[in-house]
């Protein structure tokens, strides 16, 4: 099945198929498929055309995939314009959500900086 261009898998079950489209998380799936009436547990290859095009329609109303990443990508762009906090700790590379830099951060500035020991030299006892 192929929704927007994006093949789900035909051995999950739709509630987790789904979340292969960028956009739809297990919540949002739960939801169109509760709207559709198509059960949670059903799988691609098992569904008729009708749910098949029901849910396809549901899907197209929604922004996902390339629209999306689109629209928060111009978000990002906004706040680095404006020089927003937000968008000058994008442009940085460091975190965004207010967490803590002095240790971890790892994932947002990678793993080049490292600290050697206390930058102390330790003198040697005679």
């Amino acid at each position: 099945m192929r929704i927007s261009g994006i093949t789900l898998p035909e051995n999950r079950r739709m509630e987790i198929a789904l979340t292969a489209l960028f956009g739809i998380g297990r919540s949002r799936a739960r939801s169109m498929l509760a709207k559709t009436k198509i059960p949670f547990g059903a799988r691609c290859n098992t569904l008729d055309t009708a749910q098949e095009t029901a849910l396809r329609k549901l899907i197209e109303e929604t922004k996902i995939e390339g629209d999306l990443k689109r629209e928060v990508a111009g978000n990002i762009k906004r706040l680095k314009d404006i020089k927003a906090y937000r968008g000058v700790r994008h442009l940085r590379g460091l975190p965004v959500r207010g967490q803590r830099t002095k240790t971890n951060s790892r994932t947002r500035r990678g793993n080049v900086r490292k600290t050697m020991g206390s930058g102390k030299r330790k003198v040697e006892k005679k």
